[in-house]
């Protein structure tokens, strides 16, 4: 992959009918306390971060990622990786850290941690956002915008969640949603939440590309491009070909090598359509006048990408060889993709379950069932239940998140921050930890504005500075 990327996920919470007397955000907040205080996975803030993120909020972790608590959700963040493999891992360590909190606080049997992105019973959503690192020459011209809106709006047939039913938010300009036609079973989970293009405002108004430019590095050579669009995934196989894909799209992209003429007429309905459409046709109109399926367009960025990218490494030709495996067989064989592609899987096992318990789609136990596909307790989870076949379970089977929880990647800025947030640890002295700096007060600091320096040197000489003891800092 060769780029810097990082991936930010909020995690649903389930609780047992004895746990539900209790206020939701209970649980949250008590599993970051733990992990702080008692696990010391990281450094608690000690200061506000913004309005909404006051002292004791959350922090950074030793493996430079981060952990927060966000309107009664824990979110991870994961360090910045270079690697897809590494990516991956460390994405899955969120994971770990959750699990391994349950245990440890005796909770396992009552509270569950899920990584999913709707809640059935609020009609709530909650992301999953993808930060990818690109030079800042690149051009974000209409058609350059267009066509990646093309390429996220039909990524989703093999990055897609699935989900039961449908929401029906109301749009930025709060016009009430007309009737629809019952979806029975759709690919993602965030479509049906999407309402904008590319917008700012993320909280009120989802938009596919998030338009806030905060590189968090040397703005004059960098920007940070933050997706809103994608789901959750179960599957790391399904992990790595959102992350691949895309970043795969965004070499294309800098090298002025993105097919033309592939701008949708409407990306925030085409999202939609092809999420809801069960023919698997997922027909959508061009601003050109003309109509494409998803598949081809995966097709168009596909072969772009064999043409330019490949031989660039070993982790790029895996993308390349396992994007069109999973074209193919989505197109003539999905069953070869379950365990690797989320709503095919969830299809599988909810079709299984209702030919058993002669059961139709409108039945209530399958929305339960959809939480469970997404509980990331190995032993309730549905999805960890699926066998897949050899290829998919080889890379999935390939990661150590135990490890990645308390080690950070050596190769991003992420090794340098994990070393402070370790001194900081060990010492009453005041400090501020962000993704690009650290500051031992808030007069000294040290910046990292490159995501692709690992800055261990410079940390360690930065933290073994003499200073002056003030005891009235810290108490």
């Amino acid at each position: 992959m060769d780029r810097i990327v990082g991936i930010e996920t909020e995690y649903g919470c389930l609780m047992s009918s004895e746990e539900l007397r209790c206020n939701s955000e209970v649980w949250p907040a008590k599993v970051k306390n733990y992990l702080f205080n008692k696990a010391r996975a990281g450094t608690i803030d000690l200061h506000y971060r913004d309005y909404e993120e006051p002292p004791g909020n959350g922090g950074f972790l030793l493996n430079g990622g981060r952990l927060y608590l966000d309107m009664g959700h824990i979110e991870y963040a994961s360090p910045e990786c270079l690697h897809l493999h590494d990516l991956v891992t460390y994405e899955m360590a969120g994971d770990e850290l959750l699990r391994s909190s349950l245990v440890a606080l005796e909770a396992s049997d009552r509270v569950s941690f899920i990584k999913n992105n709707v809640d059935h019973h609020t009609g709530a959503t909650f992301g999953c956002h993808e930060n990818y690192l690109m030079k800042r020459e690149a051009q974000f011209t209409p058609s350059v915008l267009g066509t990646l809106l093309t390429f996220l709006a039909t990524r989703q047939i093999f990055t897609g969640a699935g989900r039961v039913g449908q929401a029906n938010p109301l749009a930025f300009d709060f016009e009430p949603p007309q009737a629809e036609t019952p979806v029975a079973f759709q690919l993602s989970q965030r479509a049906d939440h999407i309402v904008n293009d590319i917008y700012q405002w993320v909280q009120f108004n989802r938009a596919i590309i998030n338009a806030r430019d905060e590189p968090l590095a040397d703005y004059r050579k960098y920007r940070r491009l933050h997706l809103l669009i994608g789901d959750s995934n179960m599957s790391p196989f399904a992990n790595a070909l959102k992350i691949g894909t895309t970043a795969a799209v965004l070499s294309l992209l800098e090298q002025r090598q993105l097919p033309r003429n592939l701008v949708l007429n409407d990306a925030v309905r085409s999202t939609r359509d092809i999420s809801r459409d069960p023919t698997r046709k997922w027909i959508i109109d061009l601003e050109n006048g003309k109509t494409i399926g998803a598949l081809d367009v995966q097709w168009q960025f596909h072969d772009l990408a064999q043409r330019h990218l490949r031989e660039r490494d070993p982790e790029t030709d895996w993308l390349l060889e396992t994007w069109s495996f999973v074209l193919e067989s989505i197109e003539q064989n999905p069953q070869a993709l379950i365990g690797g592609v989320d709503w095919i899987t969830k299809k599988w096992l909810l079709e299984a379950f209702m030919a058993s318990e002669k059961i139709g789609w409108d039945d209530p136990w399958l929305q339960s069932l959809d939480l469970e596909y997404h509980n990331i307790d190995p032993t309730r989870g549905l999805f960890f239940s699926v066998t897949p076949g050899k290829r998919v379970a080889e890379w999935n089977n390939s990661f150590q998140p135990v490890t990645a929880t308390r080690v950070p990647p050596a190769n991003t800025r992420a090794s340098g921050r994990a070393r402070a947030v370790a001194y900081f640890q060990n010492r009453q002295q005041p400090y501020v930890i962000n993704w690009d700096s650290i500051a031992h007060d808030s007069r000294d600091f040290l910046v990292m504005g490159d995501p692709f320096e690992a800055y261990n040197d410079e940390v360690d000489k930065f933290l073994a500075k003499p200073r002056p003891v003030n005891h009235e800092d810290h108490e």
